[in-house]
């Protein structure tokens, strides 16, 4: 419960963030990962999340948090190193649902998400590697940095299963954008 609640704060100190449109974050997103939530504290914490980028849906409009949203989006549903058609289908429904994503076309979401897992699936490695790149570029701006990593665990938990492989690849595009994933406990 206390993890829930220093989330609440964070949460709360980035709406008024937001909303003062000054000032840098220093609390991030926690997610309980496999360790520390279960069933509905797991759903709460996603909750609470999708929150905090709804706070900061207006600052979220540039093409690189687009584009680094689209790419953590791919990784994700990649994790395990395959994805189906399936997988793919339930991965853009959430996509074209979210609303902070709302903020783009969706021609452009799914051009550019379908880009990433086309080069996931086709070679794993390689097709990573370009993902990472393209996290990279929201590096500059740390609310945008911090967005794609809640971005991630948003999709990556909501289907209610939060897997070592979609942990270990959030855990990489932290290190990408040079933040912490204990910020988010990952």
């Amino acid at each position: 419960m206390a993890l829930f609640d220093r989330l609440k704060d964070q949460a709360k100190n980035l709406q008024q963030q937001a909303q003062g449109g000054r000032g840098t974050t220093t609390g991030g997103a926690g997610h309980g990962g496999s360790h520390g939530a279960r069933g509905g504290s797991r759903a709460q914490l996603v909750g609470v999340l999708k929150t905090q980028l709804g706070s900061l849906k207006t600052e979220l409009k540039s093409g690189a948090y687009r584009d680094a949203s689209m790419a953590m989006c791919a990784l994700v549903a990649a994790a395990d190193g395959h994805v189906d058609a399936a997988e793919i289908q339930q991965m853009e429904s959430l996509i074209l649902g979210n609303d902070v994503l709302q903020n783009f076309p969706p021609e452009q979401l799914r051009t550019r998400f379908h880009k990433h897992v086309d080069q996931l699936t086709r070679n794993f490695p390689q097709g990573k590697a370009e993902a990472l790149q393209e996290i990279a570029k929201a590096a500059k701006k740390p609310t945008e940095a911090r967005a794609v990593i809640q971005t991630g665990i948003v999709i990556a938990g909501a289907d209610g299963h939060f897997s070592q492989a979609e942990q270990s690849i959030l855990r990489e595009a932290c290190a990408t954008l040079n933040l912490q994933p204990a910020e988010f406990q990952l």
